[in-house]
């Protein structure tokens, strides 16, 4: 039965999807102009600029030498800057930051770091790219080389430029619910620990390549073979984190997710509503439906976990749908366990 439940969760994010925009649930569509095709990068990846937005706040200008262009990052400082801090790598969800379904636009994670001592990086591209490598260059997504820079090219420049403790967590939400748990699979000595905030942990059965098939093909208009090859073929399985659960031991890991159920943040009154039933029709429908998919990847990544001894810890809300006041929630909840993570001895 949550089988047959899961396969109409899909058929009706299908049907939601193409019918809604998606600006009132997760989604709006990116605005980047930056060129999608980057000529052979030929220059080692460095820091291009770093401006200061506020005194908390800087946008910093790196330059990927795998992707070939620069990439704008937000990174909120601790007040505190006479003693080194963590870091916390915090991504957005399918639209990268490129489009207004963002941590600093959607929740308030500018205040709730306020009083933190921790880096927080957010890049501030990477629509619909899964936060991977991609096999091809796309010809509407172009080049995503997304796991070399976040794993490779980015942490020692972050390092040096804001004197960190060396310590690294990574958090996502939707798309890089999924991307967090690649990553810490690909780099197991980088992170201490990952945070999957309503992520689909599953890529390579049916069920997961509908929902990544919408994301990427369907709203992306990219090519999902260019992104892990044929769909049945290695790529998918490589990139299954469900199937490589065992590699993330020494990780601390937290997930979270709701049943799709309307909760506490599906009425006219919650903030990210106001009052517009269109929203609250598009949050309740599309959000509900996406949100019992990704539900079922979370329960059966959970199975996962535990048979491989994995320290885990995964949340499951009674209710609540794939939308932002959630997600905020999730990270208010999880950060006192990340933060001890981040502080404990190496």
């Amino acid at each position: 039965m949550m089988r047959v439940s899961v396969v109409r969760g899909v058929a009706a994010l299908s049907v939601a999807v193409a019918a809604c925009s998606g600006a009132g649930t997760a989604f709006a569509e990116p605005s980047s102009t930056t060129p999608r095709v980057p000529a052979t990068a030929q220059l080692p990846s460095r820091i291009i600029s770093t401006t200061a937005v506020t005194p908390r706040e800087a946008l910093l200008e790196v330059y990927s030498a795998s992707m070939g262009r620069n990439i704008s990052l937000t990174v909120l400082r601790p007040t505190d800057r006479a003693r080194p801090a963590p870091v916390l790598y915090l991504l957005n969800g399918a639209g990268g930051g490129e489009d207004s379904a963002t941590w600093k636009a959607k929740t308030d994670y500018k205040a709730f770091f306020a009083d933190k001592h921790v880096n927080v990086v957010t890049p501030n591209s990477g629509a619909f790219s899964y936060y991977t490598d991609w096999q091809k260059d796309d010809p509407v997504l172009g080049r995503n080389k997304w796991q070399t820079f976040l794993t490779q090219e980015l942490p020692p420049l972050v390092d040096k430029a804001f004197d960190t403790t060396g310590a690294n967590a990574i958090a996502g939400i939707s798309m890089s619910g999924t991307s967090v748990l690649n990553l810490a699979i690909a780099a197991p000595e980088l992170y201490r620990s990952v945070a999957a905030y309503s992520g689909c942990a599953r890529t390579s059965d049916p069920l997961g390549q509908a929902y990544i098939r919408t994301v990427v093909g369907d709203r992306g208009r990219g090519d999902v073979t260019n992104m892990w090859g044929p769909l049945d073929g290695p790529g998918w399985k490589e990139n299954d984190p469900y199937l490589h659960a065992d590699k993330l031991k020494g990780v601390k890991v937290y997930m979270t997710s709701g049943t799709g159920l309307p909760g506490r943040y599906d009425v006219p009154s919650a903030r990210l509503i106001d009052g517009d039933p269109a929203v609250l029709l598009d949050q309740v429908l599309m959000g509900g439906a996406i949100e019992a998919v990704v539900n079922s990847c979370t329960q059966q990544m959970k199975q996962a976990l535990d048979k491989s001894g994995v320290d885990s810890t995964v949340t499951t809300r009674p209710t609540g749908t794939h939308s932002w006041e959630y997600w905020q929630r999730d990270l208010h909840t999880t950060w006192p366990s990340i933060a001890k993570d981040l502080s404990a001895p190496a």
